[in-house]
């Protein structure tokens, strides 16, 4: 493989601000000037204007600006200002002051991560010049433990503008490690591939892999070269390459051609040698950014929607998904393990559900393995909650088809309820209650979680999703338990039910507290959503129904319940797995959105007081068009009567 250049992936126009700092008097304006016009300036000003290096000085040809500063006290602002803009830093010291080099390590490489300057700094000892010849230092000694403390140190280099001593490289060191950065790539400390690096280059592997023999062919090595380098390998390189891979390590050349472990290895051979450009050339032809992940113009465009439009994966993605389940479940059980899963993820930056919300999200057999059914409720979770990174993660693990295509945008909820139903594959269930209510309980027991014994509190939102037979045709079911403490903040936007399909309110049946307090709930979610024009479903449910109903729990929430219009309250008990069908419950209730909204007080009036309102402007209109009609006739009637005259 040839090595190649290509500039960093900020855009169609990237360019390089590196802003110099460091104590006073230590070259910068001179370090600058002689890079910019090549000769040594007897008089400087205190603080140059902003410089621009010739675009063709270095071979990326990518335009570079280079900001001088002041370390003076009343210039501080305006230092910290650019070094808040900077894609790299130089820090100065001078040669014949070790006071200044002290200073690197003491204040300014401190200052820089407390300003969270997180880019790339390159360190130059100026006027190599003036330093005393009888007291010789070597540099790598006395930066190693600096660099050492300071990792975001890139480089070291000693110059001398007076004498035209290493000043180009300065500069280019700075743009490469903008351009080309180490960090991402390689654990300098290990001596190996970084993990995202590795994912990355494995799927790019898989990807030239085109007759997926698990190796590159002399004929599919040339194509990647083509496509990365534009230039064709002659068959004596390919025999070099593959030459060079195999006297070090044997695994990496086959029958077949360069294997994965060979084509990483040379990678990391690459890198060791300094030509980082190569393995980014690979990288950003194949779209990735700095940070090894798809760059924007590799997934779909932001999904314009209102908020009560939510993002579904689409049939072909589903059909995709499907197939690559079967091909990941190598011991045909019907389920992915840890370490199937893993290797599916193998070629996407991390495995995605690694975290919350999805770790625990969906349910598992008792091995710990994810069902097909399960798989795909935890991608409805991913796509309803982050759509974007959920197409991200699909071209990762091999979809080939346009990105948008994995992806529909959903009705207006509001327009499902006007025609009393709903075509949506994803529903999200609100579940809320006060503390100790069973809220978790239901979570948990959704996606077949055993009955915990003891109390654990729910600090932050919480999902479980699961499918949900209706006798044929299946509907994912996104459950979201809401933290009583958090009602309030969630109430508090005004598109907070928005993306809600349904609501369920929970309560203990055998506290009146817990019921009262349930009602309450009720009735503000039910009032925001009136008000805010996001109404929907709600349900009442009654829980911990295998204890002793307080006396008067069923006539108060069947009374509510009737008074707000909607069902009559459902009886559960988790502990005993008895449910009353009400996942079902809740999915049919979703399906049509216009049953089960509950109408408050003051809803209530509300719309008695628009039908009144519209009926006065009924009977404006009528009296108003009589009118007009009477008007009408009347004038008839004078122009008849002055003919006939």
């Amino acid at each position: 493989m040839a090595g190649g250049g290509s500039a960093a992936g900020k855009g169609d126009a990237p360019s390089v601000r590196i802003v110099v700092a460091g104590d006073a008097k230590t070259g910068k304006s001179s370090l600058i000037l002689t890079a910019a016009t090549d000769t040594y300036p007897p008089n400087v000003p205190p603080v140059l204007p902003p410089t621009r290096l010739p675009d063709d000085i270095y071979p990326d040809k990518v335009p570079v600006t280079i900001i001088d500063t002041s370390s003076s006290p009343e210039n501080r602002g305006k230092l910290v200002e650019e070094l808040k803009k900077a894609d790299a830093v130089v820090l100065t010291y001078a040669c014949d002051k070790p006071a200044t080099l002290d200073r690197l390590s003491t204040f300014w490489l401190p200052e820089l991560r407390r300003l969270e300057v997180r880019v790339p700094v390159v360190v130059v000892g100026c006027m190599l010049d003036k330093r005393d010849e009888q007291y010789p230092v070597s540099l790598e000694q006395v930066m190693s433990p600096i660099m050492q403390q300071f990792r975001e140190i890139e480089t070291c280099i000693e110059c001398s503008a007076f004498r035209h001593i290493q000043i180009p490289e300065v500069f280019y060191y700075a743009q490469k490690a903008v351009l080309h950065p180490t960090a991402p790539l390689f654990d300098q400390e290990a001596q190996t591939l970084k993990p995202r690096c590795v994912r990355a280059l494995k799927r790019i592997f898989i990807l030239c892999d085109l007759d997926r023999d698990g190796a590159l062919s002399d004929a599919e090595l040339n194509d990647f070269q083509v496509k990365c380098f534009n230039a064709p390998l002659q068959p004596s390189e390919i025999v070099g390459v593959k030459r060079v891979v195999q006297e070090k390590l044997q695994e990496g050349v086959n029958e077949q051609g360069l294997t994965l472990t060979g084509f990483l290895f040379l990678h990391a051979l690459f890198i060791e040698k300094g030509r980082l450009e190569t393995t980014w050339t690979v990288l950003r032809k194949f779209g990735y950014n700095n940070e090894i992940r798809l760059s924007e113009d590799q997934l779909p465009p932001p999904i314009k929607r209102h908020p009560d439009q939510s993002v579904e994966l689409t049939n072909d993605a589903l059909d995709f998904l499907r197939r690559i389940f079967f091909t990941f479940d190598i011991d045909g059980d019907g389920a992915l393990r840890s370490n199937e899963l893993d290797d599916l993820f193998s070629t996407a930056p991390e495995n995605p559900w690694s975290d919350a919300p999805y770790k625990d999200a969906a349910e598992k057999d008792a091995l710990g393995g994810l069902s097909v059914d399960g798989f795909l409720s935890k991608w409805a979770l991913m796509t309803l909650l982050d759509p974007i990174y959920s197409v991200e993660n699909l071209i990762y693990i091999g979809y080939a088809g346009d990105p948008s295509s994995a992806i529909r945008v959903t009705r207006r909820r509001r327009l499902d309820r006007k025609k009393q139903q709903s075509d949506r594959n994803v529903y999200q269930c609100f579940v809320f209650g006060p503390k100790e209510a069973g809220k978790s309980a239901i979570l948990n027991s959704f996606i077949g979680r055993p009955f915990p014994e003891e109390y654990q509190s729910t600090t932050g939102d919480q999902y479980a999703v699961n499918v949900v037979d209706l006798g044929g045709a299946k509907k994912s079911l996104v459950l979201r338990e809401i933290p009583e403490d958090e009602v309030k903040k969630l109430l508090s936007s005004k598109d907070a039910l928005a993306d809600c399909d349904i609501a369920i309110f929970v309560h203990d049946s055998s506290h009146e507290a817990s019921w009262k307090r349930a009602a309450d709930l009720l009735v503000d979610v039910a009032s925001h959503g009136e008000a805010t024009g996001y109404e929907m479903p709600c349900l009442i449910v009654a829980a911990k129904d295998d204890l002793e109903p307080y006396l008067t729990e069923i006539q108060d929430s069947t009374r509510v319940s009737q008074d707000l219009g909607i069902e009559a309250p459902i009886p559960i008990s988790t502990k005993l797995g008895d449910f009353s069908n009400l996942f079902r419950r809740i999915v049919n209730a979703a399906e049509h959105p216009h049953l089960s909204i509950p109408e408050t007080e003051a809803g209530r009036s509300r719309k008695q007081y628009h039908r009144l309102v519209n009926r006065s402007l009924m009977f404006v209109s009528v009296g108003a068009a009589v009118a007009v009609v009477g008007l009408a006739a009347y004038r008839v009637y004078v122009a008849r009567k002055n003919a006939s005259s």
